[in-house]
């Protein structure tokens, strides 16, 4: 049985990393013709729109102290990140910011360890020093010999990777009683509202459809962005947290970022050395802090 699971976890992983790998290039898509804001509303309707049949089927199961809990994954697991990738590659590369996205076991192991019964080690410890160093690398990243100026536009994705790292503990913890595509489809349910409120209420979205040429395009890429790399890929990911442990299923941004790099290179983004050197040192920290030692 337990091979089994680890077998299926596995598969899981790698499905996910293949998904959230490409998110960062539909991005870059979308944000062609669209604004950020209209990018993320567009992503978080399409997937809350695709999961209406298992929000209703899910409403069954649901308890009064349930409804904040599920509000909360909404905005930290979806809303919130949304928007603040979209923003973020207005000024950085996808596959920087597919880089970037591998902080988020380094933030899970924190926010666990400050809130949750997460511990740490001297390893841990020497994995997130590690992690962060990176991270600074990556965001002041220019040729080789210089140091480009502080790219602001990169703590969006710091910032996302915070809000990912607590939803994991979130759900592990907090609501293990529920299934992954019920907390998938009403968290989801809860904030597309908001999202569908500000894009037809706040922003020029309809006349950009009828009037900018690619448009269309641009629209589709986001629609899948929303319903593979959000409403799928939430539920396969939801699964895995409940399946195994937070850690473990935040390690999927060990294969994120080289699936994004290879649409970034694809797509013609210039990578320095800096940027290489930062990533091998973000995948360095997660691979020490998740390390287990030998019993």
């Amino acid at each position: 049985m337990e091979k089994n699971t680890n077998l299926i976890a596995g598969f899981l992983l790698a499905i996910l990393a293949i998904i959230w790998g490409s998110s960062f290039i539909l991005i870059k898509r979308g944000l062609d013709v669209f604004d950020a804001g209209e990018v993320g509303a567009i992503r978080i309707i399409a997937a809350s729109v695709f999961l209406i049949p298992f929000a209703i089927q899910g409403l069954k199961n649901i308890e009064k102290r349930h409804w904040k809990l599920l509000l909360a994954v909404g905005f930290f697991g979806s809303l919130l990140p949304a928007f603040l990738f979209a923003k973020a590659q207005t000024q950085i590369a996808s596959s920087v910011a597919g880089i970037l996205n591998a902080l988020t076991p380094l933030f899970t192991m924190i926010i666990g360890a400050l809130f949750f019964t997460q511990k740490f080690t001297a390893r841990t410890v020497l994995g997130l020093i590690i992690g962060f160093g990176g991270t600074v690398i990556l965001i002041l990243a220019g040729p080789v010999g210089s140091i480009a100026s502080l790219n602001y536009y990169a703590l969006y994705v710091v910032l996302a990777t915070i809000f990912y790292g607590a939803n994991l503990n979130l759900i592990k913890f907090k609501i293990q009683d529920l299934r992954a595509r019920t907390i998938t489809s009403l968290s989801l349910a809860l904030v597309g509202p908001l999202a569908a409120i500000y894009l037809f209420g706040a922003t020029d979205f309809i006349n950009k459809v009828s009037t900018v040429d690619g448009a269309l395009f641009s629209l589709g890429a986001i629609v899948l962005l929303g319903v593979m790399g959000t409403a799928i890929a939430l539920i396969l990911f939801n699964q895995l947290v409940k399946i195994t442990s937070p850690i473990f299923t935040s390690s999927v941004t060990y294969l994120i970022p080289i699936v994004a790099v290879m649409w970034g290179i694809w797509d013609g983004e210039l990578l320095y050395p800096g940027h290489y050197i930062g990533m091998v040192a973000i995948i360095l920290g997660v691979y020490l802090a998740n390390r287990k030692k030998k019993q």
